[in-house]
């Protein structure tokens, strides 16, 4: 456990997020909630779009290889994690058959999330045709950098449907979210204007990754009405000085008036956004956080567990999944405002990462997500103050372990 603290020390760094000392007094659905929010995340809220809700693996993996299959001019995917498995090989025979079509495959896989992705894939891509780079590749000069990684999960076809939210591609994401091995994600596939802003992140990437700058109506293709969402797609990038992922969910938690449901795995916020929380409870809002009861970086569960009491005794509820390894990042607000995406509740994710989440402005795609949340509360199990007050010595000892780093998580 020492080992490991050290190690995350020592390639974390001290990078924090630019200070929010005061936020406004802002309502969801008052006139100027829009221009404040497009004006810290530099993207526009644009109208007229359909969001489809994707759950698991059983969901979500269907759906992108099916839209991969009917490609006809442009495929491009970014990817942070990448494993084997029967849903790893059919998205890779998807993507590659597509190219020997002669559509143009740009594939941009994340060099530390897809460490364990077999090489074969990789090749089989390029063998036909396809583009496949590596972002921020490890190396041995370059290790202190390891931390700073690109967590985006993008997929856009011909410009004009496109995929985000949490899920990586390995057997682990397989299923239906609610048995042990097989885990709990939750995407969004989308059609109309906000499609361009999902490419024009993937193009960001893509630059720094290769030096190449996409463009043309292959990949930028006009845009006409889909459906009836507002919608919008806020990315943080620390590299170009881009915290907008932390303010914008400081700005939606002070916005709100009735409820909020937040599911996330990782779940360690800062003071900062830990009063926002609190102060939005001292409004009258109730405030659930849905967490997991088991997860992959314990490191990262005994730091969140460590501030349990205080935001218990404000009176925010916590449940923690059991059914599964819960991985899904969303939140809904008073049943209007809905962000579903990649970025953990971290400081690895406000200051280290590029991260994409899709904000959806729509009353029917919240109420879906608030009967999703309810659904997986069914299947988890409330913290209680008594009993985070009562927990084993071995906890705290590791909690206290974890405290010096808690930030840099």
């Amino acid at each position: 456990m020492l080992g490991v603290l050290i190690m995350v020390a020592a390639l974390a760094g001290c990078t924090y997020v630019q200070p929010h000392v005061a936020l406004p007094d802002l309502r969801l659905g008052e006139p100027s909630f829009f221009p404040t929010l497009e004006a810290y995340t530099s993207t526009p809220i644009v109208a007229q779009n359909r969001v489809d809700v994707l759950l698991n693996g059983e969901e979500i993996f269907p759906a992108i290889t099916d839209a991969v299959r009917h490609a006809r001019r442009t495929v491009n995917y970014a990817q942070y994690y990448f494993d084997d498995g029967p849903v790893a090989r059919d998205l890779v025979e998807a993507i590659a058959e597509r190219c020997r079509a002669g559509v143009g495959a740009n594939v941009l896989l994340d060099g530390f999330g897809t460490l364990t992705m077999p090489e074969e894939y990789v090749e089989s891509m390029r063998r036909s045709g396809c583009h496949v780079e590596t972002f921020r590749p490890i190396r041995p000069l370059t290790l202190h950098k390891t931390q700073f990684r690109n967590h985006r999960r993008i997929l856009v076809i011909d410009g004009r449907v496109g995929f985000t939210g949490g899920a990586g591609v390995s057997r682990t994401w397989m299923g239906n979210g609610r048995v042990p091995g097989h885990w709990r994600d939750t995407d969004a596939r989308v059609e109309g204007p906000v499609v361009s802003q999902l490419q024009s992140a993937f193009a960001e990437n893509w630059l720094e990754g290769t030096g190449i700058v996409l463009g043309g109506d292959d990949y930028f293709p006009p845009l006409g009405p889909a459906g009836s969402a507002y919608a919008q797609v806020v990315r943080s990038s620390p590299s170009g000085g881009s915290f907008a992922m932390y303010t914008m969910y400081l700005l939606a938690v002070s916005a709100a008036r009735r409820a909020i449901f937040l599911t996330n795995p990782y779940f360690v916020p800062d003071e900062k956004l830990a009063q926002a929380l609190v102060n939005a409870v001292s409004r009258g809002v109730r405030v659930v956080a849905l967490v997991p009861g088991k997860i992959d970086h314990n490191i990262v569960r005994q730091a969140s567990r460590a501030d349990y009491g205080r935001i218990l005794q404000a009176g925010i509820e916590i449940y923690e999944y059991q059914a599964a390894l819960l991985h899904a990042k969303t939140m809904v607000i008073d049943g209007v405002w809905t962000t579903i995406g990649s970025a953990n509740l971290d400081n690895q994710s406000f200051a280290r990462s590029d991260e994409l989440n899709l904000v959806v402005y729509d009353a029917p795609v919240a109420r879906r997500m608030e009967k999703v949340f309810l659904e997986d509360v069914a299947n988890a199990t409330r913290v209680t103050y008594e009993a985070w007050r009562h927990r084993g010595a071995w906890n705290r000892v590791q909690e206290l372990l974890v405290l010096p780093i808690r930030n840099w998580l």
